[in-house]
């Protein structure tokens, strides 16, 4: 398959971003792997479904981003999602390590947790006391060493982050500083980087995720959305001070789809067969058979998609380096008896999820469009 992507350690990753900011910053125990310039501090600026094809596309709109010298792209990893991304750019992990294998994926209890809300799938019981973060994803964070190597550490995220699933796993040991609007992800980046000691800050902006989905990549609210976040990058830019380095990354690309175009799980019969349990997202899906099943249901679901896509099995996916160099023992289980990646279609669920159904933008897959992100830098 000509057009899968897959994690490239030789070639960078999203997970290299925050120990290559602070081996720039000579920190001890952390390796500048992407050769960030030395500084004293740095911020990680996250601006989530900024993909690197997408930024050079609609570059015009951009002009102070695309100013900014590139250390990318990097590769996102797999699946290229949301919770997936975070965790391992805060971890320093690929999800073979981390653990958080997708949108939606196998919990201990038997169901499919939603990482995003840490509940379960279906009937959103909270799964914070059950299965906390920490025990799903039990590695130290990139936050956790830094602080321990006396680096101040900060997250600057909008307030309702604090506590989550997702902070818990991925960003603990980072201060977080409660965000409202763009002017408080400004305003908590730069007290950052005036800090009088050495200081790593990661700083998240999620809007143009949001515009991607609902109305799709590249569409006016979405290029309005980006000229507002090359105003913000400017703002950072204009008054880092000196010493100190400013990144701009995101978490994974996007493509566009028709809702009618995709292949709807809930009304596919062939597809359901054999199949016990269907996590990930449209883009990439973790299928969890029947005992004795997958076989069969490999063979139905490549037959069906043809060259919209491909299906393999777990232990395929794993040698080819989806997840990562390697796969802990407590994370295999997570991981479906099957993964499916969409090429140019995806499989939706009209009656189970609706809303993910109905949107025009997706990520998950291992496109380069939806694994190629970006790395921008700029020095004050």
């Amino acid at each position: 398959m000509d057009w899968i992507v897959a994690p490239d350690r030789e070639r960078g990753a999203l997970h290299d971003v925050l120990p290559s900011l602070l081996g720039a910053m000579g920190t001890r125990g952390f390796t500048n792997t992407l050769g960030i310039p030395e500084c004293r501090s740095a911020c990680a600026l996250l601006i989530d479904g900024l993909g690197w094809s997408l930024l050079h596309q609609h570059a015009s709109d951009a002009p102070r981003l695309a100013a900014l010298t590139e250390h990318g792209p990097v590769r996102a990893g797999f699946p290229t999602t949301t919770a997936t991304s975070i965790t391992s750019l805060g971890s320093g992990h690929p999800a073979g390590q981390h653990g958080i294998v997708g949108y939606t994926f196998a919990e201990p209890g038997g169901g499919l947790i939603s990482p995003l809300t840490w509940s379960r799938r279906g009937d959103r019981a909270s799964l914070l006391e059950q299965w906390p973060p920490e025990q799903a994803q039990p590695h130290p964070t990139v936050f956790e060493r830094a602080t321990a190597a006396g680096v101040t550490a900060r997250v600057v995220a909008h307030a309702k982050f604090a506590g989550t699933g997702v902070t818990r796993a991925g960003l603990r040991g980072g201060e977080l500083r409660g965000t409202r609007a763009v002017g408080d992800v400004a305003a908590g980046a730069l007290d950052a980087l005036h800090e009088p000691a050495p200081a790593l800050c990661y700083a998240y902006h999620g809007q143009l995720d949001h515009l991607g989905h609902l109305h799709g990549p590249g569409s006016l609210p979405w290029r309005m959305q980006l000229r507002q976040i090359d105003q913000l990058v400017a703002s950072l830019t204009e008054n880092l001070p000196t010493g100190a380095v400013l990144a701009v990354t995101a978490d994974h690309g996007m493509v566009e789809l028709e809702p009618a175009s995709t292949l709807d799980y809930d009304r596919e019969p062939d597809l359901q067969s054999g199949v016990r349990m269907l996590g990930g997202e449209l883009r990439a899906r973790h299928l969890y058979t029947q005992p004795g099943a997958a076989p069969d249901v490999q063979a139905a679901w490549n037959e069906r998609l043809g060259h919209h896509g491909t299906v393999l099995t777990a232990d395929h996916a794993i040698d080819q380096g989806w997840f990562g160099p390697r796969v802990d023992d407590s994370v295999r289980a997570r991981i479906g008896d099957l993964i499916a990646v969409l090429h140019d279609t995806g499989i939706s669920r009209s009656q189970h999820e609706p809303a993910e159904s109905a949107m025009r933008g997706h990520h998950g897959s291992l496109t380069a469009e939806e694994q190629h992100v970006p790395v921008l830098v700029a020095a004050g």
